[in-house]
């Protein structure tokens, strides 16, 4: 009797300790959760949970703000604009996200060939350089001297290496009328450029007659109305009597697919496949020419492409080069094999997202491979000569 009432003595004292020390520990852990240690003591933090919601991470984050930030808040649409494109950067698709209003309205502008700012492709290489593609013809950019190849170091004195593209883009463009100063690094020598920002009519096509009766057409972008303009210089070229065509595509970064498409039937004989696309569920649909193309099947054809051919470029290459149309000189394109569809939402702003995936003619692998080239020859830049056309004009030959 003596033994079991020690016993259950024994019991209640344990149950106390257990309970005390899972009391404990659950305390423990709240007060870690709102307080983290750090080198410099303790630091506050949101008390969330991983299964919140993001409409509830984003109230608690409002609510600490109020009560915590010492500057003001005073854009609220900013503050929303960009938590939803860091929502959308968190897939980390390089080709999906979200558009600002400003940047939306930006991207329209551009895909509809006019612009204010100083007329210049541009692009950023691997160590975060952004580099002149191209100066548009008769643009302020090249009234005042920019050349491909250029590096743009500084925009109105602000350091751009490593900032994002579109960011820079942002700081180049302005108010007609106004100026931007760019310190330029070319080769080893730095220059200083002082441009105007002015309206710019992007010209698509470039066109003329080489020796030999060579027709030369250049496609800058593949932008809204490239292709009723890509049309009216070739037939202009074919009234001439050209006995071969070359058709550069070199430096187009793409644009609108259906404006690639639309070319490629000037060449690709009906009922032949231009391209080959596949949906999320694998599902493939064929898109073929539907109409008789206007160009002679006797017609020599070479294209020129390099590694900044991406995107409708690479369309338009592989809709010629499966369909033994043309020979493609240069270096391996780009490689960007997929399609983006844009969405716009009530805020102002637009979803442009990743769709599809796009493959030649042949069933061949584009995205993150590029088309290579039927003749490669790489850029020269220690020669003013372009080498590249040269060497399309021998394949010619």
């Amino acid at each position: 009797m003596n033994f079991e009432k020690k016993n259950n003595i024994y019991k209640s004292l344990m149950l106390i300790i257990v309970t005390a020390l899972i009391t404990f520990l659950i305390t423990a852990v709240g007060v870690y959760n709102f307080y983290i240690k750090t080198e410099n003591g303790l630091a506050k933090t949101l008390v969330s949970t991983e299964t919140s919601s993001i409409d509830t991470k984003i109230q608690l984050i409002r609510e600490y703000l109020d009560k915590a930030y010492l500057g003001e808040i005073t854009d609220e649409e900013k503050l929303s604009e960009y938590a939803v494109k860091g929502y959308v950067a968190g897939l980390g698709d390089e080709y999906t996200e979200y558009l600002t209003k400003d940047e939306y309205e930006e991207l329209m502008v551009d895909v509809n060939g006019n612009y204010v700012g100083i007329g210049i492709y541009m692009t950023q290489d691997k160590d975060g350089n952004i580099v002149v593609l191209l100066p548009i013809e008769g643009s302020p950019a090249e009234e005042a001297g920019l050349k491909t190849g250029d590096i743009i170091i500084k925009v109105n004195g602000e350091d751009c290496t490593n900032m994002d593209l579109s960011l820079v883009a942002s700081k180049v463009k302005g108010e007609e009328g106004t100026t931007v100063d760019l310190e330029i690094l070319r080769e080893e020598e730095t220059i200083n450029k002082t441009v105007e920002r002015r309206t710019v009519k992007i010209n698509h096509i470039n066109a003329e007659v080489l020796e030999n009766n060579i027709g030369y057409m250049q496609i800058v972008a593949f932008d809204d109305g490239c292709s009723q303009e890509f049309e009216t210089k070739l037939n202009e070229l074919l009234e001439k009597n050209i006995t071969s065509l070359i058709i550069d595509v070199r430096d187009n970064g793409g644009g609108i697919v259906t404006e690639a498409i639309s070319i490629s039937e000037l060449f690709v004989p009906k009922g032949k496949t231009i391209m080959i696309e596949l949906d999320k569920s694998s599902k493939e649909e064929v898109t073929k020419s539907e109409k008789d193309p206007i160009i002679d099947s006797n017609l020599n054809i070479v294209i020129l492409a390099n590694e900044n051919s991406a995107s409708a470029s690479e369309i338009f290459i592989g809709a010629l080069k499966d369909n033994n149309i043309a020979k493609v000189v240069g270096t391996t394109t780009f490689g960007k094999g997929v399609m983006q569809e844009i969405v716009p939402v009530k805020s102002g702003g637009a979803l442009k997202l990743t769709i599809e995936e796009f493959r030649t003619p042949n069933g061949n692998v584009i995205n993150e491979k590029g088309i290579e080239p039927d003749v490669e020859i790489e850029e020269n830049d220690d020669t003013e000569e372009d080498e590249q056309l040269q060497k399309a004009v021998e394949t010619l030959k």
